[in-house]
């Protein structure tokens, strides 16, 4: 079949992954897509004409079975989630994604759609193996016996569970990938639901203009961490719906990076040191997460592969844009 026939959902479309995801489709030639988000359109990060635009909210089952009719294709990215400060503190949240995973797995079945891809997250991995910063890379096996990230990580390791068996019992073809960190420009920079890129770049940028040079980083800055730029998880995204890959693989780069080298790194970007103050009291997370890519290069002789100070670089110039002529964060 045609790629410009092929018709495609993409739930959470508003967001900033499925809102970069719709432009790559339309992009590529795709003519039938559907993009669906629960926030009233004027919060969603991107709106794309010539797209059948939708406002529902996926976690109740009719209007997942709407956004699911007619379709083959659906990319399931919608999820109430946010950066660390977001996840650790509204963990009751993350687990209701749950109803909208459940029944757009549901509603998929109902018609007869053909491939599904889940969006999980390195958030499933077991806690013992990212005690220390000097973390050995999290392989896939990693994630059992089962020990997540509390909330979000539960709900994304449950669904992918459930991915599974609706797979093996009633022949959906599920597909998926544990994201590690994306970030990039059109993304949220503050509010609350911003991830650390995103928060550095905000903050060294504020204490340029604003003068005062000092910047909060959250724990000791020691925690390390690996960051995926936004281009690469829409090609693996897309790579993993239309793959034969059963199982979830790793998602994400394998740069690691400490809190305190991204903010050097972002220094550098701006020209500017800063006076570190460290809130050892503040979410932090683990203390080393970095991604394990050696099933994504045997399966898919490909990994993400852009480099952190090209993807800050992007980021950095795009959130500077936005201070300076005073554009709100969605």
């Amino acid at each position: 079949m045609s790629i410009t026939h092929e018709s495609v959902v993409v739930a959470g479309g508003g967001g900033f992954i499925g809102g970069h995801l719709v432009r790559r489709l339309k992009e590529l030639g795709y003519n039938k897509i559907r993009s669906v988000d629960r926030k009233p359109m004027d919060q969603w990060y991107q709106v794309h004409d010539n797209v059948e635009n939708v406002v529902a909210d996926l976690s109740l089952l009719e209007p997942a079975r709407a956004a699911c009719k007619n379709v083959q294709h659906i990319y399931m990215l919608a999820a109430d989630m946010g950066g660390m400060g977001f996840i650790e503190n509204n963990k009751a949240l993350c687990m209701l994604s749950v109803l909208t995973s459940t029944h757009m797995l549901q509603a998929a079945k109902e018609a007869d759609c053909d491939r599904l891809f889940y969006s999980s997250s390195a958030c499933v991995y077991n806690a013992d193996k990212q005690r220390d910063a000097n973390v050995v890379p999290l392989r896939e096996e990693d994630a059992y016996p089962a020990m997540p990230e509390d909330g979000y990580g539960w709900e994304k390791l449950f669904t992918e569970r459930m991915c599974r068996h609706f797979r093996e019992d009633f022949g959906l073809k599920t597909r998926m990938a544990r994201y590690h960190n994306v970030y990039g420009p059109l993304g949220t920079w503050d509010g609350g639901r911003e991830k650390a890129p995103a928060a550095v770049c905000r903050k060294v940028i504020q204490a340029k203009l604003s003068g005062k040079h000092e910047i909060e980083i959250w724990g000791d800055g020691n925690q390390t961490r690996s960051f995926m730029y936004i281009d690469d998880c829409l090609k693996g995204t897309q790579m993993f719906l239309e793959g034969e890959v059963l199982d979830p693989l790793n998602l994400g780069s394998d740069e690691i990076v400490t809190i305190n080298g991204l903010v050097d790194m972002v220094e550098d970007i701006a020209g500017i040191k800063l006076k570190r103050n460290y809130n050892l009291t503040a979410p932090k997370g683990v203390n080393g997460r970095n991604s394990d890519n050696t099933l994504i290069k045997e399966k898919f002789g490909w990994a993400p592969e852009i480099k952190l100070r090209d993807g800050m670089e992007r980021t950095y110039a795009w959130i500077y844009d936005q201070i300076v002529n005073n554009r709100p964060s969605v």
